[in-house]
């Protein structure tokens, strides 16, 4: 609708998660029940700001907190990106496997924050890398490797680090 109190929703919205399940290193928790830095619990944020500075409208108030948002979980999730361009199930714990539905969205966030201006082309390998690593793992014919079992909210770290790897046809 273009009205300002959906943009002032969001942003309340998204400062209430920023206090939720923003960790002070910059990564996001799944949930409040363990500090646990889960693929898509930090996929799922990178995206969705990517997706909100889509269509918020550049001259609200809030605009410049939401691109900064945005900017600052790119600035740190390049840091985990492994040698073969993915991204772990547990983010910042090397010894999970790499997952790559999270590899997917977050690459998808980084390649539409350059192409939009919010991002320097810097960030042009970073997404090269990841899409060259999704290629791999997936085929046209619905094939996928390592995408991370439905999760809900977990206790532990160990309870995430025992997500199943779903590899074959997404059903």
């Amino acid at each position: 609708t273009g009205e300002n109190k959906y943009f002032d929703l969001a942003i309340r919205h998204i400062r209430f998660m920023e206090k939720l399940v923003h960790r002070p290193d910059g990564l996001y928790r799944h949930s409040p029940l363990s500090d646990a830095a889960w693929s898509r619990g930090n996929a799922f944020p990178v995206l969705g700001l990517a997706l909100a500075l889509s269509d918020f409208p550049e001259d609200h108030a809030d605009y410049p907190e939401l691109k900064s948002l945005y900017q600052s979980l790119v600035e740190t999730l390049v840091q985990y990106q492994d040698m073969d361009g993915m991204w772990h199930e547990v983010i910042d714990y090397p010894g999970s496997y790499a997952e790559l539905s999270a590899t997917a969205m977050i690459a998808t966030a980084i390649k539409r924050g350059v192409s939009r201006g919010w991002l320097d082309e810097d960030y042009l390998p970073v997404v090269n890398k990841a899409w060259r690593a999704v290629l791999m793992r997936s085929s046209s014919q619905g094939y996928f490797v390592n995408v991370c079992e439905s999760t809900n909210k977990q206790e532990t770290l160990e309870d995430y680090l025992n997500r199943e790897a779903l590899t074959g046809p997404d059903e």
